[in-house]
């Protein structure tokens, strides 16, 4: 590490301010700090010169000018039990980090366009096959995970091939915008809207009854009809995790809706790891759905990071081992994974997901391309 860290901390500036003025960006000084990386898009003495004329603005003496770019040892590792699992906000590659890897686009934005652009792990291939049962049989299946692991994804690429495959499924998704599990912080999903949705799908053209008993007689009589024209039913809930316990209870007896021994609905929750909680087989409140829901996880990807990553980078013509190091894929591993999950359990502790993992490393290829290194380092992604 540089002197030049504790100068500018002792004029109480920030270092985003020196970056600016030395006309780079605040990763490469934050580089060039810690790990004594000059830029090499800009020359030393150039850089050198406008920092310390800057600091000289700012009240810095002449000696810690003089030895501002001295080293002064390697900062030490903190251990790995006080580490924090990082995220980061929404990232995009610039257009000279997309030049300086050869990349044609962003392998990580807007990047599922087909069913081809979908990653299937052994996990990810085992919870899509779980989807795909409930849609073709029925059933009560919950899809558990953290934000950014896939569910949304899963689902489009669900109805996608129900389309493609031509399956006689009538997919029923209700709007679940501003939905929350209480009337004091948003709007309740009901089983009056759920009801709505199923018969706009079902029977678009039938005006649906006002009194409760009317209305639930006449949804039973439109799923058997249509179960009797060969069609199935698939009721899907985004944002899960969001539904009120008494809804909950509800589901039960719309999967109680029969024609003889054919159940005529199928049922498909996403939700995160909350929808688990209140799914708890300790809930007193929801034993008899406990009972009768099937949960499947979309655990993180830490066995088959290396191939979500040459997966991604093959779909858009690039070989990922131009792009990256092995040891730095590791490090990209780590970082994303602490002693504590971001809800405190013990028994996920890892954030490797696509949402994550892409953000982590668009913004590793970012500094990469600031710092002029051909490829991804460990060093630069523990940097970010």
């Amino acid at each position: 590490m540089l002197r030049l860290k504790a100068v500018i901390e002792a004029l109480g500036i920030s270092q985003r301010e020196v970056a600016d003025a030395a006309g780079i960006s605040p990763a490469a000084l934050t580089q060039l700090v810690r790990h004594g990386r000059w830029p090499k898009r800009r020359s030393r003495g150039e850089i050198r010169q406008q920092v310390m004329d800057f600091l000289r603005q700012h009240g810095a003496p002449a000696d810690a000018l003089d030895a501002a770019f001295d080293k002064v040892g390697t900062t030490a590792a903190r251990p790995a039990a006080q580490e924090e699992t990082m995220l980061l906000r929404r990232q995009g590659l610039f257009p000279e980090t997309r030049r300086h890897f050869s990349l044609p686009v962003d392998p990580f934005s807007d990047d599922v366009r087909t069913h081809e652009d979908v990653f299937l792990s052994k996990d990810i291939r085992y919870v899509r096959e779980s989807m795909y049962h409930v849609a073709r049989h029925g059933g009560f299946l919950a899809v558990v995970g953290e934000s950014g692991s896939g569910k949304s994804t899963l689902r489009r690429d669900l109805v996608d091939r129900i389309s493609r495959e031509g399956q006689p499924v009538l997919v029923i998704e209700p709007y679940v915008l501003g939905m929350e599990d209480n009337d004091k912080i948003g709007k309740t999903l009901k089983a009056l809207h759920i009801t709505e949705a199923i018969m706009a799908t079902v029977a678009p053209l039938r005006k649906v009854a006002s009194s409760p008993e009317a209305r639930f007689r006449q949804l039973h009589t439109a799923l058997r009809e249509s179960s009797q024209a060969g069609n199935s039913h698939l009721l899907i809930i985004e944002e899960a995790h969001g539904l009120s316990i008494p809804t909950l209870k509800h589901l039960k007896r719309f999967l109680e809706l029969e024609d003889g021994f054919k159940r005529l609905l199928g049922v498909i929750l996403l939700g995160q790891p909350e929808l688990k909680q209140k799914l708890s087989e300790g809930s007193h409140e929801v034993r008899e759905v406990v009972q009768r829901c099937e949960m499947v996880e979309l655990r993180p990807m830490n066995g088959s990071l290396i191939d979500y990553l040459k997966f991604k980078f093959s779909r858009v013509g690039v070989d990922l081992a131009k792009v990256i190091t092995e040891d730095a894929v590791e490090a990209l591993r780590a970082k994303l994974t602490g002693p504590n999950s971001l809800r405190g359990s013990r028994d996920s502790v890892s954030l490797v997901y696509p949402l994550a993992v892409g953000n982590m490393l668009t913004a590793s290829m970012n500094m990469a391309a600031d710092l002029g290194s051909p490829l991804v380092t460990a060093d630069v992604i523990k940097s970010v």
